[in-house]
């Protein structure tokens, strides 16, 4: 049955992407403050070069913010601020930042990088990370290091960061999952208040959804399409001779056997009862009429059974199109007529009647 509407994970996706961006927006600006004013107090110190590092990568922060800001590009947007506050924490730590309390900026990155990445990637850049401070804090005469730490506090500061990232790692995991399942508790609300739970098939709610949908289409672009209102012909008899067992059978063998005659972009819906629509989008009439009278001649042929106990089934219906009418209502009263007029008629047909010219083209009467 195929969808007329984006698919509700695509859209929690999208909504979640971007709120992401408004946040990285947010720790963008405050990372820029943060480096303005911890450079200036640098500055003030008498520790130019740090300043002017600091302010470096405050410039890079923002030329992140303005390529987003041009781009439109989430992915590189986190993966750019990513990449900023990497290299500034391997900086702070290399150089030890101020009286050598560079590390301790390290703890902002854990919670960071697993909420803007995914659990395998932000734990596989954060042992990355850390495989740098260890190089770091074990070989201080490393030409690149400038900085050398106790070994208190070296056992603190990585105590301390695994249990962080440990934590990080939990809490990512348990919001990733209880959003999984919020999204199949919501999909399965969303099955279950559009559908019909006998047959499968949409019900006559998602229906009229779906056929306002088309509605706009045509409206906009002028796409025809048509519907069928099908009804099983004496239906009340197989429920008082076989039981409504036998009946909800005939009804979902019915559904399927549908399923199978009409095509991919088709809507089936069930009705009511055993009343079933069929909504076909980008199809005329005589399309339509043509479509009908191939379900009848399969509902006729197919033996329906119940029990070991063979059903004889037919069906009537109605069919119209959009270009008669103006509007749903007067769509599906139309149809409804056409239906109670093929019951008048003798049952098992479909009307309005395809009548052929002598040339060989053929209409529908109205």
């Amino acid at each position: 049955m195929a969808s007329l509407q984006q698919p509700s994970h695509q859209i929690a996706d999208e909504s979640e992407e971007a709120r992401v961006s408004r946040l990285l927006t947010g720790l963008s600006v405050m990372a820029v403050l943060f480096l303005l004013g911890i450079g200036g107090k640098a500055w003030f110190a008498e520790h130019h070069t740090h300043a002017w590092v600091l302010w470096a990568f405050g410039a890079f922060v923002v030329a992140n913010m303005l390529v987003y800001a041009q781009t439109g590009n989430r992915a590189r947007q986190k993966g750019g601020l990513i990449s900023i506050v990497g290299l500034l924490f391997g900086y702070l730590i290399i150089t030890g930042g101020e009286s050598n309390t560079g590390p301790l900026w390290f703890y902002v990155f854990p919670p960071l990088l697993f909420y803007l990445t995914d659990l395998k990637t932000g734990t596989a850049v954060l042992l990355f990370c850390v495989l740098i401070a260890v190089v770091v804090f074990q070989f201080p005469q490393l030409p690149f290091v400038t900085a050398e730490y106790s070994t208190d506090f070296k056992i603190r500061f990585f105590a301390t960061l695994a249990f962080e990232s440990i934590f990080c790692f939990v809490l990512e995991a348990s919001r990733l999952n209880a959003r999984k399942e919020l999204m199949d508790m919501a999909l399965a609300h969303k099955f279950a208040a559009s559908t019909d739970e006998l047959t499968g098939l949409s019900n006559r709610r998602d229906m009229h959804h779906r056929l306002n949908e088309e509605l706009s289409r045509y409206q906009r672009s002028g796409h025809h399409f048509s519907v069928a209102l099908i009804d099983l012909d004496l239906f009340k008899q197989i429920n008082d001779r076989h039981g409504h067992d036998a009946g909800d059978q005939v009804l979902r063998d019915f559904a399927a056997l549908m399923q199978s005659v009409i095509r991919q972009t088709d809507v089936a819906a069930r009705w009511g009862g055993e009343e079933f629509l069929i909504l076909l989008p980008d199809t005329s009439l005589l399309q339509a009429l043509t479509l009908a009278e191939r379900l009848r001649q399969r509902v006729s042929r197919h033996e329906f059974s119940f029990a070991g106990q063979a059903m004889p089934v037919t069906i009537s219906a109605g069919v119209c199109s959009i270009a008669k009418t103006g509007s749903i209502n007067e769509l599906l009263k139309q149809a409804d007529l056409h239906l109670y007029s093929a019951k008048e008629s003798g049952r098992d047909r479909i009307a309005p009647r395809v009548r052929t010219q002598e040339s060989g083209t053929a209409l529908a009467d109205n």
